[in-house]
């Protein structure tokens, strides 16, 4: 890339008017006129070499770096600092244009026309977006972004994890980003506050820490959404899952069974989620209740609600809790807990008790087990002093279905049990796996498998048969060979 000023091309001559000392390349015995033509040539042609080169945004020489955050600065002496950057997005794109272009004119700054173009789209990306990550969000191959720090910035694809090499300027560039994604969702990020959670204008997740907390500088990771939300052929073509499984959960669903999905971080229990509750029916009220706002429900009478943390006088929280005992005056036909982590637990297991059948939920745990385990914790994080026995026989009696998402060692993600909450034997909550994943070998580094039924029928296959729901005995692998 190279940045030429028109004052750089003037003769220089060895004091008594001789000729110029011969420089390395240069032809013997040229005159004033036939060296000035060459140097042009030179000059022309290093630039056309370094625009070829091309690269993303922040990959660019220390030259191009240097110009960037000197037009910025003119750029933003030039800008009325009042000016909402949220609207009337294409007239301040335009003003920034002329300023861009006079800036440039005025400092006779010659530029290749593909680096003109990438160096105003990297400087109007600051202004109007979200600076260096705006490829990284376009790039549709790309799930998931970690900015550790002004120089480190991660990226994930197709469950690889790898260095993206682009970056920001300063940890003072990371936090004006930052500022940009959570003021809209009247939050703040500062050190007395360093922790905060997200979100981007398509609903993908966000999480940031910044200094003191974050010693590597300011730390944002951003769990992308699909600009399409995926649905249940694509799971299934993904190897999440088959068409029997498919059939079996859209069946739960509609028979309102309520169901939790349990996994680990990063192993599709949102998506998995999203793909359930696009099974219930149009005409049912269903309110959801987040962190942030996450869920991409299709249906027409979704009231989604968001939990909200407190100001900077420590008042004003609004916890999952609170919005989950709302929630229940507000005559909800389904009710959509995007996770469970705390005391909440106690108060959804409560109303699923209570007629509100059909609900769904998400919880942190690594087998269906645990998953009874984490909720018993929940419910006593609520700060009742009940017996484990009356918690466990809450849970028996409201959970009907645990499905267990797992990302697996070659970054994959797929469903690995569906296991039936049969109620209690004594102390014990009695489980039956109805499908399992089954592991054939591990091809190219991938694994190979698929999740199989166990041959059982789930005692809750009556309720299914009384909504008008037929699924054959193959669902189930009855009077198949295994």
């Amino acid at each position: 890339m190279s940045l030429l000023r028109r004052g750089d091309n003037k003769p220089v001559g060895s004091g008594g008017g001789g000729q110029p000392p011969q420089k390395p390349g240069q032809p013997p015995q040229m005159t004033e006129e036939q060296r000035r033509q060459w140097e042009e040539r030179r000059a022309a042609a290093e630039a056309q070499r370094r625009a070829a080169a091309g690269g993303l945004p922040g990959k660019s020489g220390p030259d191009i770096e240097g110009l960037k955050r000197r037009i910025q600065q003119k750029l933003m002496q030039e800008l009325d600092p009042s000016m909402d950057v949220t609207r009337n997005r294409d007239e301040i794109r335009r003003q920034v244009q002329e300023l861009f272009n006079a800036i440039l004119t005025d400092e006779n700054i010659v530029l290749a026309k593909n680096e003109r173009e990438r160096l105003f789209e990297t400087i109007i990306a600051d202004i109007l977006g979200l600076g260096p990550l705006e490829a990284l969000l376009a790039d549709d191959t790309i799930s998931e972004i970690m900015v550790n720090g002004p120089k480190m910035i991660f990226i994930e694809r197709k469950g690889q994890l790898s260095l993206s090499g682009i970056t920001f300027d300063s940890d003072e560039h990371v936090l004006r980003i930052i500022d940009r994604i959570v003021a809209p969702l009247g939050r703040r990020v500062d050190e007395s506050s360093p922790l905060v959670d997200a979100r981007l204008q398509d609903g993908s997740r966000v999480n940031v820490v910044i200094r003191p907390v974050a010693l590597c500088g300011p730390t944002i990771t951003i769990r992308k959404f699909s600009k399409k939300p995926l649905g249940i052929q694509d799971l299934i073509r993904f190897g999440s899952m088959t068409q029997e499984v498919a059939d079996f959960l859209r069946a739960c669903v509609l028979a309102r069974l309520n169901m939790v999905v349990s996994g680990g971080t990063g192993s599709g229990k949102t998506t998995l989620l999203n793909v359930l509750s696009g099974f219930i029916p149009n005409d049912e009220r269903i309110i959801t209740v987040e962190n942030a706002a996450e869920l991409q429900l299709q249906q027409e009478h979704v009231v989604p609600l968001e939990s909200r943390p407190a100001n900077i006088e420590g008042k004003g929280e609004i916890t999952i809790r609170d919005l989950v005992i709302n929630c229940l005056r507000m005559r909800p036909e389904r009710i959509v807990v995007g996770e469970c982590r705390g005391a909440e637990a106690l108060d959804m297991l409560q109303a699923m008790n209570t007629g509100h059948d059909g609900s769904l939920t998400t919880l942190h745990a690594n087998t269906p087990r645990d998953a009874i385990s984490r909720l018993e914790v929940m419910c006593l994080m609520a700060g009742m002093d009940l017996p484990l026995r009356a918690i466990r026989e809450q849970i028996a009696s409201a959970v009907d279905c645990i499905c267990q998402q797992q990302r697996l060692r070659d970054g994959s993600r797929k469903i690995l049990f569906i296991t039936e909450i049969q109620g209690m034997e004594g102390e014990m909550i009695t489980m039956t796996d109805v499908f399992e994943f089954e592991q054939t070998g591990i091809e190219k580094n991938k694994i190979i498998g698929r999740i199989r039924p166990t041959g059982i029928r789930p005692k809750f296959i009556e309720r299914i048969e009384d909504a008008g729901i037929s699924l054959p005995p193959s669902t189930f692998g009855i009077g198949q060979r295994r």
